[in-house]
């Protein structure tokens, strides 16, 4: 018998998912496939200031990881997306080291991008469903 995908959904959708037509998250098994989540305010339009998308980017990714019965805790890759990496780094790291502050750490991949339709950043993961074995 097929396994069977679950969409996921935070509480309080933001604009984005219906405006392009994607969930925030599918379940297959028991890992969590985040999608990219950007510094959106709650009406899809982007938070301006670089410090404060990031950490919308993050508060996002926080509530469907945690629709999806997960924290931070549960990331096991992580993705992100800058348009200008060099320049917004030490703004990155510095909302990680609060996002993440002590080991282990997830894996972490950063690409740098030309177009992010508005956005500076995007955080997309995978995470793993606790299980009460874990």
């Amino acid at each position: 018998m097929p396994l069977h995908n679950k969409t996921i959904f935070p509480a309080n959708r933001h604009a984005l998912y219906e405006q392009h037509g994607y969930s925030a998250a599918v379940q297959a098994g028991d890992l969590v496939f985040i999608s990219g989540q950007v510094g959106s305010r709650d009406d899809g339009t982007p938070e301006p200031d670089f410090r404060a998308q990031v950490q919308r980017a993050f508060d996002n990714l926080h509530s469907v990881l945690k629709a999806a019965g997960c924290t931070l805790d549960d990331i096991v890759d992580v993705t992100t997306f800058h348009t200008n990496p060099e320049a917004q780094f030490s703004t990155i790291m510095d909302v990680k080291a609060e996002t993440f502050p002590a080991a282990p750490y997830p894996n972490w991949t950063a690409v740098g991008v030309t177009w992010l339709a508005g956005f500076d950043f995007e955080i997309k993961v995978i995470a793993r469903i606790p299980t009460a074995a874990n």
